[in-house]
């Protein structure tokens, strides 16, 4: 297998006498007993391979485990108990702030819009512009992070004209609902139900649009990819992730009531509200545009003053899988852009 290019980081000290180089090809022999541990958010990842029967595929020995976060996982990955994660685009940044070296190895692509900015009840706050001496729910190391800094450079604010008002995600939904933030991004389920309470809004997509990028990523733990028996075995899993995920964009109802009904716990009416808000997913190519796609992120992060340390995004990818997603992508009929036919 040829190597299209790789811009991991260096091993640690204790990097194994059989590692592979940064710039080595990858192998794609398993040998038997190869395991890894997949940390999951949501049992997004679990449950979408069972759905798609690709979970009893799978060649190699597997472990789900269940985080709360990107700082969660961040953590996993510190002590060695995970090998790869899904998370959104702003957790491979933390990586990179904390020196520690998890390379994106694969990524997905929703509606950007899926996530909008919502306003407490009777706010009179219909621009970007108005968010100015507003309250505004804030979590460093989230997509959500991104989305709020990015609505706040296009309106000419800084983080000095607002009241960031930093939370876990989670507290998000009582916090607008309650008021005790002025605005806050929500995604689906959450966003529905929020506005059913009387007098609030959202800020139109004519003016939020794209402060969110919609990407989502696999990113992988580094001394897994050196690992030769691992780094096999994460291609595989790439393979059959992509396969999975696009079984989603062919079976929306069958995904919606196997995951969020029977999974999550979810009404019919909200799992279809997510499904529709995250639209079908793309691929995009794991190439020197999606690299760049991420600074971009970083840069706004970093013009913000929220970044501690400067970093940049080429150190955090390794573009050797770009060869199985692509090739992936192509077999199964997806898409590596949003739109395409």
């Amino acid at each position: 297998m040829t190597a299209v290019g790789a811009l991991a980081g260096c091993a640690s000290d204790d990097t194994p006498a059989n590692a592979l180089a940064s710039d080595a090809p990858l192998p794609t022999e398993i040998p038997a007993g190869t395991k890894l541990v997949i940390a999951d958010q949501s049992e997004f990842q679990q449950s979408v391979l069972r759905a798609s029967g690709e979970l009893d595929k799978l060649p190699f020995e597997y472990e789900f485990a269940n985080f709360v976060g990107g700082p969660a996982i961040l953590e996993a990955f510190r002590a060695g108990a995970a090998d790869v994660a899904r998370v959104g685009d702003t957790p491979p940044i933390q990586a990179l702030i904390a020196g520690q070296d998890v390379p994106i190895i694969l990524g997905t692509q929703s509606n950007p819009d899926n996530t909008r900015l919502a306003v407490a009840a009777d706010r009179d706050i219909t621009t970007l512009a108005d968010l100015k001496g507003k309250k505004i729910a804030y979590a460093e190391g989230t997509a959500q992070q991104a989305i709020v800094l990015r609505a706040l450079a296009r309106s000419e604010l800084n983080t000095e004209d607002v009241e960031l008002v930093r939370l876990q995600l989670g507290e998000f939904p009582d916090a607008i609902r309650t008021g005790q933030v002025d605005v806050a991004p929500l995604g689906e389920p959450n966003l529905t139900r929020f506005l059913k309470n009387p007098g609030t809004t959202l800020i139109d997509t004519s003016e939020s649009g794209g402060t969110s990028t919609g990407l989502s990523y696999l990113y992988a733990r580094a001394e897994a990819i050196q690992d030769p028996a691992k780094a096999a075995a994460l291609q595989a899993y790439i393979a059959s992730f992509v396969r999975a995920v696009q079984w989603t964009n062919n079976n929306p109802d069958e995904w919606l009531q196997k995951y969020y009904v029977e999974g999550q716990g979810l009404t019919a009416e909200d799992g279809k509200r997510i499904v529709d808000s995250l639209g079908p997913y793309s691929f995009p190519k794991l190439d020197e545009d999606l690299v760049q796609r991420q600074q971009d992120t970083i840069d706004i992060i970093d013009e913000a003053g929220e970044l501690p340390k400067s970093v940049e995004a080429a150190n955090g990818f390794d573009l050797r899988f770009a060869d199985v997603s692509n090739r992936t992508v192509e077999e199964v009929g997806a898409s590596f852009t949003r739109g395409e036919s």
